[in-house]
């Protein structure tokens, strides 16, 4: 079975759902979701332990907020904005003020670690949730 293991865990699985800064640390309002995220990091780091005999890393990528998402686009900015009795552009502005790199996450930022974390450069990472946040954790 570990040769089997080891060979399949080469190929990476993308999971539909995903892990974000709000596994690591609360916010108002999302208890619900907070816990799940944090869960969810959990379930990596058992992941992580159970299959190291096996040669397969685990790893959660926790990145920021996507502004520029279809969830915030289509959903968030209105119902925060409505809220806080602020415009959409206001919410932006909130968030984008939260982070110290002064920017949104993209999916670019999210694919760069993904990427480094399939290569060998990354052979020693297991366990691990890795924020792309541009420091928005430290505020």
């Amino acid at each position: 079975m570990g040769k089997c293991a080891r060979w399949c865990g080469r190929f990476l699985l993308v999971p539909k759902q995903n892990n974000s800064i709000s596994g690591k640390r609360g916010s108002f309002g999302n208890g619900a979701y907070c816990a799940s995220k944090a869960a969810g990091i959990g379930l990596t780091q058992s992941l992580a332990l159970e299959l190291a005999e096996y040669g397969i890393r685990v790893n959660a990528i926790c990145p920021g907020h996507l502004l520029d998402s279809p969830l915030w686009v289509n959903s968030l900015y209105k119902q925060y904005a409505d809220r806080f009795q602020i415009t959409e552009a206001e919410v932006r502005q909130r968030y984008l003020d939260a982070v110290p790199l002064r920017r949104p996450c993209t999916y670019e930022d999210v694919c760069n670690l993904l990427m480094f974390l399939a290569s060998d450069q990354a052979s020693y990472m297991t366990g691990q949730a890795i924020n792309v946040n541009g420091g928005q954790e430290m505020r």
